[in-house]
């Protein structure tokens, strides 16, 4: 390919998204009273949102519909030709529709209509033509018009459907803050994302718990530590009083000291060389929190105790890492 073929598709690239860039911008100027009287049908909604449209607006539709469902707005897509053969029973009295079409006179959505106005829903509107049937017949009309397709033909939904998507977010991201929803709200609707995790995984639900802590006497050898250490694998061991309070710890760099110190393995008593303040945490507390905890004190392990100081598990560093908590 030469270096005019680059141009000319360089050029193509750029008068499109210039079109198209210029298509949002024009939403600014109808954003008004209707706007904010379908955020008002949205967020009065007991039901759900059903979201509608054909070919590209359905596509369209459909992002939208998982938009507002992540969003704190419950809701879900519907094909309108689906519709007209069995999936209208979807549909309740409870919910608001929200249907899209550029031209405003798609047939499988006008053949919807009378059967919305028999339940009795809201009907809200996204179209490129104010005076189209869908539009007239809408609770609410969001007009989102546009002087051109990208497309040289001025046939392919592009502008179009890049105005009616725009036009989606702006309703549920205004719904959403009129909600006051919130990224832990969020993070209930994501929860195998990052976010999720972030939000909500809490150090009850990766520490190790009962027989698999670490755990001795005060009055331990330090080989009867180094033992308990090799078997459970996290690198220390918490020290316990007989009611189960937590005393002190014994880690790996505790026991390089005292074989550095000379300590006798089999002699030296465990309270005699432990670490006598450990770093806890409650167990109800974030686990990106406790990484945190971890970073900024360079330890790998935390102890986790309750109201009364015993120990109820131990949370490491490689199993908030392993959780995906980063």
């Amino acid at each position: 390919m030469n270096s005019d073929s680059d141009h000319l598709l360089i050029d193509s690239a750029k008068r499109t998204i210039g079109l198209e860039s210029d298509a949002v911008l024009a939403l600014r100027d109808v954003i008004g009273p209707a706007f904010a009287a379908g955020c008002r049908l949205l967020i009065n909604t007991t039901g759900r949102v059903v979201v509608t449209g054909m070919g590209k607006s359905g596509h369209v539709a459909g992002k939208i519909a998982a938009t507002l469902a992540s969003t704190g707005t419950p809701a879900f897509f519907v094909h309108p030709a689906e519709a007209s053969h069995g999936d209208m029973g979807m549909i309740t009295r409870n919910d608001c529709v929200l249907a899209l079409s550029h031209s405003g006179n798609t047939q499988e959505i006008i053949t919807l209509l009378p059967l919305i106005k028999r339940l009795d829903i809201p009907l809200i509107s996204i179209t490129g033509n104010a005076e189209s049937e869908l539009a007239r017949a809408s609770t609410v009309h969001l007009l989102a018009a546009v002087e051109s397709e990208a497309c040289p033909l001025n046939l392919a939904p592009t502008s179009s459907t890049t105005a009616a998507l725009v036009m989606g977010d702006a309703l549920a991201i205004a719904v959403l803050e009129a909600r006051g929803f919130t990224a832990e709200e969020f993070a209930f609707s994501h929860p195998g994302g990052a976010l999720g995790k972030r939000l909500l995984l809490r150090v009850n639900d990766v520490m190790v718990r009962d027989h698999e802590i670490p755990s001795v006497r005060p009055g331990a050898t330090l080989i009867t530590a180094l033992d308990e250490i090799t078997r459970k694998g996290l690198g220390m061991t918490t020290v316990i009083e007989e009611d189960g309070k937590l005393l002190g710890v014994f880690t790996d760099g505790d026991l390089r000291r005292a074989i550095e110190a000379h300590k006798d393995l089999h002699t030296t008593p465990l309270e005699a060389v432990m670490s006598g303040v450990p770093s806890t945490i409650s167990g109800d507390v974030l686990a990106a929190e406790a990484l945190g905890i971890m970073e900024r004190r360079r330890i790998s392990s935390l102890i986790v105790i309750d109201d009364s100081h015993s120990v109820r598990g131990v949370v490491t560093l490689l199993a908030l890492l392993k959780a995906g908590i980063s």
